[in-house]
């Protein structure tokens, strides 16, 4: 399976370290080559440098031939723009984008993107963090 990660930040190349342990053949994107290093110094897998809106960047890292993309740049309108891009253009079967802001990452996902909104589940496990304590202390 061939998985193409677009930026390589903390989460990006968590996510291809993950993926590419799990036997996937794995190519990361970024703006800068420095990126590189947090992959790891055992990393086997493809790295392409340049940015994720550039048809040939998308082309080097095997996008057409993709199973999966994952977008995960540090910004939500670069992200939402390059996975609507991977999915039509490419027609990439699984696509995958992380947005920040949940308002936007829900108004995607109702139109089909699968969307992934950190910032949302934080909101969801420190309100039910909150309220399971507040039960705990709660007298009887």
């Amino acid at each position: 399976m061939k998985l193409v990660v677009i930026g390589c930040g903390r989460v990006g190349s968590a996510v291809a370290r993950d993926l590419a342990e799990d036997g996937w053949d794995v190519t990361a994107v970024d703006e800068k080559e420095e990126a590189l290093g947090r992959l790891g110094a055992r990393w086997a897998g493809g790295f392409v440098v340049g940015h994720g809106m550039d048809a040939e960047i998308l082309r080097k890292a095997g996008v057409p031939e993709a199973d999966a993309v994952v977008v995960a740049t540090n910004g939500d309108n670069t992200n939402l723009v390059i996975g609507q891009v991977v999915e039509k253009r490419y027609a990439v079967p699984c696509v995958v984008v992380r947005v920040l802001d949940p308002a936007r990452a829900e108004f995607y996902a109702a139109r089909g993107l699968r969307t992934v909104c950190p910032t949302q589940t934080a909101i969801s496990a420190l309100a039910t963090a909150v309220r399971k304590e507040s039960r705990q202390e709660a007298p009887a």
